[in-house]
């Protein structure tokens, strides 16, 4: 499998622009448009929002308007433009943080498990962007004023290192970086199992899960190419504790790169087991751990460390007591 196939239906990055296309492929023919560009985004985004869009006009298939419920053709080229997002009020909040670094041009924070990064439809308190805006006024832009200087995410019930802009300039650079894969994130994990391999990759592409699309699955269907790099740090019993590194950045990957090799991590409702064996955790046992980048301004290159949390370091603790 190489990298072209992986990505055959998809010729842009949601991620970096608001200008999304695709080409259909023969397996896609039949398919409704709404459904098949509801699947193919990155973000969270209802079937009834890609619905509205198509309405007023945002999405083309070879140059023309169409209906929601326009069935696909092989070879058909999609395109969607993202319109502006509405002004909304997003308060500055009293969160407390811990924050790793900071400077006129970037903050590093060490994210506690449970909180949210940044506000969505419904959900528009309590998050990592409300506690920065009340710590800093000066937030780069460039994401709009739902995700005011976030340049890279981490899932709520993760914990760990996240990396946030200043100002545009800043912003901009962090992309860059993150687009080139020169950004070092490593995370440490607990999965289930006995991880025979001391070191390895999982090179497998990920794209939305058709049975359910919320979540993201290996599979070859307007996917992404995606690797991890792993190493196993201690082997517990039944248990594995892992150091990751992503050479991508693709939604949800350790979580899915882990089930998909058969070793899921501990603590997941997601991806995780249906029962996990006399272990509880709220949330999955992973923690970005490490976090390397060149400063945008200076050149500098950074690199931090956080500790594991509590929560983690007494699991493992109770597994080597075992």
């Amino acid at each position: 499998m190489n990298e072209q196939d992986t990505e055959r239906n998809s010729v842009s990055e949601p991620e970096l622009e608001d200008r999304l296309e695709w080409v259909a492929v023969a397996e896609d023919a039949g398919e409704r448009i709404d459904k098949f560009i509801t699947e193919a985004m990155e973000e969270e985004i209802s079937r009834t929002q890609v619905q509205q869009w198509i309405k007023d006009g945002c999405v083309t298939v070879n140059g023309q308007s169409v209906k929601p419920n326009y069935k696909l053709n092989d070879s058909d080229r999609l395109e969607l433009v993202i319109p502006e997002p509405e002004t909304l009020d997003i308060t500055p909040e009293p969160i407390p943080l811990n924050i790793v670094y900071e400077d006129s041009d970037v903050i590093v924070v060490n994210k506690p498990r449970g909180l949210v990064v940044h506000p969505a439809p419904g959900h528009y308190s309590g998050t990592l962007v409300n506690g920065l805006m009340y710590h800093c006024n000066d937030l780069s832009g460039i994401n709009g004023v739902m995700r005011p200087g976030i340049v890279h995410r981490i899932d709520k019930d993760t914990s760990g290192l996240l990396m946030a802009a200043k100002n545009d300039l800043a912003h901009a650079s962090l992309t860059e970086q993150l687009k080139a894969h020169s950004v070092n994130r490593k995370y440490i994990a607990l999965v289930h199992g006995n991880v025979p391999h001391d070191n390895g990759t999982v090179d497998a592409p990920i794209g939305r899960d058709p049975k359910d699309r919320k979540l993201y699955t290996v599979t070859e269907r307007n996917s992404k190419h995606a690797v991890t790099h792993f190493v196993v740090l201690e082997r517990l019993g039944d248990y594995t504790l892992m150091e990751l590194k992503l050479e991508t950045g693709r939604t949800h990957q350790i979580r899915v790169h882990m089930k998909f090799i058969g070793h899921p991590l501990v603590g997941d409702p997601a991806y995780g087991l249906t029962r996990e064996r006399g272990i509880t955790m709220k949330g999955q046992a992973l923690h970005a751990a490490v976090l390397g980048f060149e400063h945008p301004r200076t050149g500098e290159i950074l690199q931090f460390e956080a500790a594991l949390p509590e929560d983690m370091t007494k699991l493992l603790e109770a597994l080597k007591t075992r």
